[in-house]
């Protein structure tokens, strides 16, 4: 599978392969041996819940989104550069945009079209790999800085609406409709370890909202017109003649509450520092994995290595030292199932709490399952190398 920028360009702009990761499933069978409610209780529970799906006004649904592009639109942007295009979006009055970093990676300078036709040229002050986040400084007049109105990523629910607005194959102003396909989905980042491998991005929000080559850094609505996301990377099997990446209903988006804690740290010092915990990490374990490992819970991040004298290290957090007969997984890790008190099902339940709400210095308190043992093992974080 592969996963790639949409930023349309005359180079290659290919992000790293992630692996994709499936949520557990919830076993839906009813239970034939309870005993049946009496009709008229059964009845009256019917009457007392709300429709699954509610009837929909489809004026009212479309009214709505026609006002959300009149008012949001103002504020997107098409970005060209030497090598390619891509999308944006008003941070705020000052003149401070905010697209991807591999739309604009390589380039200090870029053009920069509003809706209105109007263009300037833009300077690149502050980039994050980590994130694949890029912020732009114009000079342009007020009236076409129409600062986008931040939402909260934290609010976002699975089916929840949303709209991109965005710039696919040079396309300036269009718009696309599609929900929330899932949440907590995580990307390589495009920052490279010392080993050759990459960083994770994680609080990654997944849309089947149609988004294409040139939507790379545009921005997702919901349907208050709140900027939730930025849009980053697709998922395809399917490809132009020229290499892009053809939509396929599988989109990811950066998070919005990720982008409210890096761009002011971007504006001011040009660069964010991330918490570094220092494991690699593998959760969503198949059953035979889980027995073979001897593990206790379904739920977790497995610590499969450990960084030697990074901070987990240090504070004596366990990686897998025994050969299990698995490929590349040894037995006897630690399983990570808290941090701070806040449970872990997966690795980015961790990555999402720590990039938003911890930095380099701060001490965080990891639970671990170590065979039947349950230890709180203090971890002070560093940077990311």
């Amino acid at each position: 599978m592969n996963q790639r920028p949409f930023a349309v360009g005359l180079s290659s702009l290919v992000l790293a392969a992630m692996a994709c990761q499936m949520p557990n499933l919830t076993q839906l069978e009813a239970d034939s041996s309870a005993p049946s409610a009496p009709p008229t209780q059964a009845v009256a529970e019917r009457e007392n819940q709300a429709p699954l799906i509610a009837a929909l006004d489809p004026q009212g649904r479309q009214d709505i989104l026609v006002a959300l592009y009149q008012q949001a639109s103002r504020g997107t942007v098409a970005i060209l550069t030497d090598d390619g295009q891509g999308s944006g979006f008003v941070y705020d009055g000052a003149g401070h945009i905010i697209t991807n970093y591999h739309v604009v990676q390589g380039s200090d300078r870029v053009e920069v079209n509003f809706i209105t036709g109007y263009k300037t040229s833009g300077r690149v002050v502050g980039t994050d790999l980590d994130s694949d986040v890029a912020v732009i400084k114009v000079e342009a007049p007020a009236e076409e800085l129409h600062a986008a109105v931040l939402g909260s990523s934290d609010e976002l629910m699975v089916g929840q609406t949303v709209v991109a607005i965005g710039n696919p194959f040079g396309l300036s102003g269009t718009m696309t409709v599609g929900v929330v396909s899932a949440l907590g989905r995580t990307l390589d980042s495009a920052h490279e370890t010392s080993a050759g491998s990459f960083f994770t991005a994680g609080d990654i929000i997944q849309t089947d909202a149609a988004i294409n080559p040139g939507n790379s850094g545009g921005p997702l609505f919901n349907l208050q017109g709140e900027v939730v996301g930025v849009n980053r990377a697709i998922q395809s099997f399917n490809f132009t003649d020229e290499g892009d990446a053809v939509n396929s209903g599988i989109g990811f988006a950066v998070s919005i509450d990720v982008i409210k804690r890096v761009v002011p740290i971007l504006i001011t010092d040009g660069r964010f520092e991330y918490p570094f915990l220092g494991i690699t990490s593998r959760d969503n374990l198949s059953l035979g994995e889980i027995e073979v490992l001897g593990l206790k819970s379904f739920t977790g991040a497995y610590v499969a290595e450990v960084a030697e004298g990074g901070p987990a290290d240090q504070a004596g957090i366990r990686a897998g030292d025994r050969p299990s007969g698995l490929a590349g997984l040894n037995a006897g890790g630690d399983l990570i199932t808290a941090i701070d008190g806040r449970p872990v099902r997966q690795f980015d339940d961790l990555l999402s709490y720590l990039i938003k709400n911890k930095g380099p210095g701060d001490v965080v308190t990891l639970t671990v399952m170590r065979g039947d043992e349950v230890v709180d093992i203090a971890v002070t974080l560093g940077s990311r190398p």
